[in-house]
């Protein structure tokens, strides 16, 4: 991390207005003008920047630019926040929307794709517009926030949903939106009785900490919250933040003092990162920003494999890469420290854990399994395994009304077998259904058939 007065182009700016989240919006990079005032452009960085074909505009807070080589074209925040000519690129596998958001929203604004839950778009607008993003197909079109009036079709089926229990508001990122409307909207939330937790998304403790920290220098602020956007939100609990950290280089006095911040106001906080091929795709380096992490009291939740949104695929990795990354956490370091690797499945599937192979093999009474160092060991089950549930009828009678259906229906006995709805035999079951219903004309099909004789 530089110094801003270093910048020729910030030389003379206040540490008032640097520490200003309006002023750090207002003031970001979305040319090649400015930008070239901050790092040494490479002629492919210059040839993408001049290129009206990219779909994600660039914008870049002063602040993430402070933490960019000017010199290193792969610097893994440069790589993050700088188009290449890469993203022109469409890849046959790619979609405009591959997790079929536009697919399962029921208002517009508002995706329901779980059966308890659902996730709350209040604004096309980031701090800065990472080169990675999956929701490329609308971030930062308009650069604003969705009126209340906008967002309260989302709210009225929220409230008439009752399975809805837990609601994720994400974007953009709605830390963007000024306090008097997020408080709205989280007041508007918190009378619906049956939501029961909130939650935020959002990246800007990495890339505009400056929103949750204020106006003041890290190394001056008091210990107490102050008046501000932090006890806005504790008015809110139980309120989660899940935060989006991708590399070591981003934890730093100001994204640290952000986190504590949060964390002081009791709010949980949790980590999602994207598996970036040449920026994150190394077991040391997540290795060390889980740790960084937990010593400011932020867990980590959730690695994903990059998504399949057009123009980002020179950004994956192997699927195989996030495994042998789980692979050296586990048991390499504590539990708290290895979270949950993810593909978030095509076409609306939602998150599906791939993790390493621990269950070597299974019999009837006996498990095979083998841990971190490759040690194998043997677990023996209970002669009578059945499990006999006592004193939870009510409890498991109220949870299965709201069940999302699936694999669990089969292990509760409820149903015998899930299929695909597109099965050829089913066609033809459907086609024969038909040709029987139809009327039959002939004048053999009208004779009664004598006895005796087979159908």
């Amino acid at each position: 991390m530089i110094n801003y007065r270093e910048v020729s182009l910030w030389k003379d700016v206040k540490p008032k207005e640097w520490n200003d989240w309006h002023w750090q919006l207002a003031n970001r990079i979305t040319d090649i003008d400015t930008l070239s005032q901050v790092i040494a452009l490479t002629p492919e960085e210059k040839k993408a920047l001049n290129d009206d074909l990219l779909e994600l505009r660039m914008a870049i807070t002063p602040y993430y630019a402070t933490l960019m080589d000017p010199n290193d074209i792969n610097c893994p925040i440069r790589m993050q926040a700088v188009p290449t000519s890469a993203e022109r690129d469409t890849a046959e596998e790619d979609f405009h929307d591959p997790l079929a958001e536009d697919r399962y929203a029921p208002v517009p604004g508002f995706v329901h794709r779980y059966p308890d839950r659902g996730i709350l778009l209040v604004t096309d607008q980031c701090s800065m517009y990472c080169r990675f993003c999956t929701r490329r197909r609308f971030a930062g079109e308009i650069d604003r926030p969705k009126s209340r009036e906008e967002m309260q079709a989302a709210i009225d089926y929220i409230e008439k949903t009752e399975a809805l229990r837990d609601i994720l508001i994400t974007g953009g990122d709605p830390l963007t939106i000024e306090d008097n409307n997020l408080e709205w909207l989280l007041r508007s939330l918190r009378r619906i009785p049956h939501v029961e937790i909130i939650r935020i998304g959002t990246r800007v403790p990495a890339v505009m900490p400056q929103r949750i920290t204020g106006t003041r220098v890290p190394a001056v602020m008091p210990q107490r919250i102050t008046r501000s956007l932090v006890s806005m939100l504790r008015q809110f609990h139980p309120l989660w933040i899940n935060v989006h950290f991708n590399h070591p280089k981003e934890i730093t006095p100001y994204s640290t003092r952000a986190l504590n911040m949060l964390a002081d106001a009791g709010i949980p906080l949790g980590n999602q990162s994207v598996l970036l091929r040449g920026i994150n795709d190394c077991p040391y380096i997540f290795k060390e920003l889980f740790h960084k992490l937990l010593v400011n009291r932020v867990r980590p939740y959730y690695i994903y494999q990059c998504d399949l949104s057009r123009g980002i695929s020179h950004f994956r990795t192997s699927v195989g890469k996030g495994i042998e990354i789980i692979e050296a956490l586990r048991g390499h370091t504590t539990g708290m420290a290895v979270p949950t690797f993810v593909i978030d499945a095509p076409g609306g599937g939602g998150k599906i854990p791939v993790m390493p192979n621990y269950v070597l093999a299974q019999g009837e009474r006996r498990i095979v399994l083998r841990n971190f160092e490759g040690t194998i060991t043997v677990y023996t089950e209970p002669e009578n395994a059945g499990s006999h549930c006592h004193g939870c009828k009510e409890i498991c009678m109220r949870q299965s009304v709201s069940s999302g259906g699936g694999v669990s229906e089969l292990l509760e006995g409820s149903r015998l077998q899930l299929e695909p709805q597109e099965l050829k035999r089913e066609e033809r079951r459907h086609q024969w259904m038909e040709e029987k219903a139809q009327p039959q004309n002939t004048p053999d099909a009208q004779r009664p058939i004598p006895a005796g004789k087979d159908k």
